[in-house]
């Protein structure tokens, strides 16, 4: 039976995973963590603990008192935040990350690691369609740079010490359970969050901007997948490339008037623009669909309906 640790539980892909994960293991096999409080039914759930993934003393005595097998570590400072914040975004996701590989190097009990990389890792130079899985990647982004380094870190603890670390690129996510939390990518998320409440948006990218995107119940299903399949298969301790649609806020603004015909959108691009531009457009994922047979089930129409459905139903509920 698996032991799971799950850092930043409370966060937009922890909040889902966790549940997830407890649906597949046990409630009582999957450990939540955070710094925050997370949701009630997070924490009456399963065990949840306040944890800080920087406190390595405290966070290796956990993993062994709990006989943990399997870590997820989610917790990061996002793009967004992180050039506000540049040096604490990288002590934050460059520690953090160190301390759960050195974890995972002297417990014997971990045998799997997952750590979220991020298509922030490109950049300027490198191609923005269908952009390859190897390729020049020289990010402008506090953020692009540690997941870059965490990426190095990673295959270098396999090599080293065989560490089984996992690692997918995320592109934009977007979900309905929790609303963003200072990405590039956010306003995926807040479009449809605007557009029950008030019936418009503001978006802080130009209109024809087009971004990889990826809906959460995908994401959650390729995390799934490719901590389950066997080792042998994998040929990449880095982070493989995903993606579900490629989209503009103007491609969502038109699928979501198919639903409120009345939605408008106007554009005030701000720093998060020059981030958007060293990013993809599109990525190649042919890789991870090979090594695990990773396939989206989501397209821009279904994201869109769901998104709308589930956002006015909390709203009501609210």
């Amino acid at each position: 039976m698996e032991n799971i640790l799950v850092i930043g539980a409370a966060g937009q892909i922890g909040s889902e995973l966790t549940l997830a994960l407890r649906k597949i293991h046990g409630n009582n096999h999957v450990f939540a963590t955070d710094i925050k409080d997370a949701s009630s039914d997070i924490k009456n759930g399963g065990p949840y603990q306040l944890l800080d993934v920087m406190d390595d003393k405290l966070l290796i005595h956990f993993v062994i008192r709990h006989k943990i097998t399997q870590i997820y570590h989610l917790a990061a400072v996002l793009s967004g935040n992180a050039e506000k914040l540049p040096l604490q975004a990288w002590h934050i996701n460059m520690n953090s990350l160190m301390n759960v590989l050195e974890i995972a190097k002297l417990v014997e009990d971990v045998k799997k690691v997952f750590w979220p990389s991020s298509i922030a890792v490109f950049g300027p130079s490198t191609p923005r369609k269908q952009t390859p899985q190897l390729t020049t990647m020289e990010p402008s982004t506090v953020y692009g740079i540690s997941k870059l380094a965490g990426e190095r870190w990673c295959e270098y603890y396999f090599k080293k010490y065989d560490v089984d670390v996992r690692s997918i690129r995320y592109p934009g996510l977007i979900s309905y359970k929790t609303e963003p939390g200072g990405g590039t990518t956010d306003w995926a998320v807040e479009i449809y969050y605007d557009a029950v409440r008030k019936g418009s948006y503001t978006c802080f990218l130009k209109k024809d901007t087009k971004q990889p995107m990826l809906f959460m119940e995908d994401a959650i299903n390729a995390t799934i997948r490719l901590m389950e399949v066997n080792n042998k298969r994998l040929k990449l301790h880095t982070g493989y490339n995903i993606m579900g649609v490629s989209v503009s806020p103007e491609e969502v603004a038109a699928e979501i008037r198919k639903h409120i015909p009345g939605f408008k959108i106007s554009y005030a691009p701000d720093f998060r623009q020059d981030i958007a531009m060293t990013w993809p457009e599109s990525v190649d994922d042919s890789l991870a669909r090979m090594h695990d047979d990773w396939k989206p089930y989501y397209d821009l129409n279904r994201i869109t309906e769901i998104m709308l459905m589930q956002i006015k139903k909390k709203e009501t509920e609210t």
